[in-house]
């Protein structure tokens, strides 16, 4: 959560930078739940521009996440209306209201949403101009229309807790898929046409046909390194996490390692102790006389009686 608290931070309108974190966001899909959170909590703090480009990174990762899952569908569908609100209070002239009706424009075109969800959405932001329904914060489809999909990963252990071995090996082999491993990738950029990094290239133009041409490379270009930059920088987090954990657990099976240290001398002190004895007790029995060897003193007589046979009734 920092991480992305510190992406939000950051996040300025441009396009390139909503791009970038909403492939990041995409990237960590798996913690959809938390991230929506995070984001959530962040726009209620943020001022109306920063809330306009928290919004379209929403869209950006609505659109661009349905091919890998619902994941964002149903924990976006969850805060939308409490977003929308926010907009609705500034007025109905409002750069937010306007642009968070174009992102609706564009969701009922895309089907992002079904109809319903978003002429609720509308509803709120403009109640005047609708029928006035009342519309609560937590509005939420009928469960049947809406898979409910929970977070496939537990919540983050807290403070103290201990890594697993396990948590560790899950680590390291989902880094064995890392960006800065594909090489498929890396190609592609490596062969990126040379005038998309040369503004020069730009006097040279000489019909719309062409500078449109160079657009369409451009834009291809961005699309290709803002993905690969959310993946190395995520994949450097990942790499950030698996080290703290082999530190971690380095330094608990430090620990292990020195109480097993002591506990193993004190076994080797108690075996050399028990050794000595046993050594102590062969060689005292070793002093000891047999007694089947001494001679047999009773000269052949009868065995004397047992206390009992001096007090029996005979």
């Amino acid at each position: 959560s920092a991480a992305l608290e510190k992406r939000l931070t950051e996040l300025s309108n441009s396009q390139q930078s909503v791009q970038t974190l909403s492939l990041w966001m995409i990237h960590h899909r798996k913690h959809a739940k938390a991230a929506v959170e995070v984001w959530h909590r962040e726009f209620q703090k943020a001022r109306t521009s920063k809330k306009l480009s928290m919004l379209y990174v929403a869209n950006d990762v609505l659109q661009n996440s349905k091919r890998k899952g619902a994941e964002f569908d149903n924990e976006f569908y969850t805060v939308l209306p409490d977003v929308f609100q926010h907009f609705a209070r500034e007025g109905s002239d409002s750069q937010g209201i306007k642009a968070a009706e174009r992102v609706l424009y564009i969701w009922e075109e895309r089907a992002v949403f079904d109809g319903k969800y978003i002429q609720k959405l509308r509803q709120i932001l403009r109640p005047q101009s609708t029928t006035n329904v009342k519309i609560s914060s937590s509005y939420s489809e009928p469960e049947k229309k809406r898979k409910k999909i929970s977070s496939p990963n537990p919540k983050p252990a807290g403070p103290g807790s201990e890594p697993t071995i396990e948590e560790l090996t899950r680590c390291l082999s989902d880094l064995e898929q890392s960006a800065s491993g594909d090489v498929v990738i890396r190609k592609k950029i490596s062969e990126l046409p040379k005038e998309i990094e040369d503004v020069t290239a730009i006097d040279t133009i000489q019909s719309k046909a062409e500078a449109e041409k160079l657009l369409k490379k451009v834009d291809d270009a961005i699309l290709l390194l803002a993905d690969y930059n959310g993946r190395l920088t995520a994949e450097l987090e990942d790499r950030g996490q698996a080290l703290r954990k082999l530190e971690d657990l380095t330094s608990i099976h430090q620990t292990e390692l020195e109480k097993t240290e002591k506990e193993l001398e004190k076994c080797k002190t108690k075996l050399a102790t028990t050794a000595k004895v046993k050594k102590e007790l062969k060689t005292h029995i070793e002093s000891l006389p047999d007694l089947s060897l001494l001679p047999d003193v009773t000269g052949g007589l009868a065995p004397l009686p047992a206390a009992n046979d001096l007090f029996s009734n005979s």
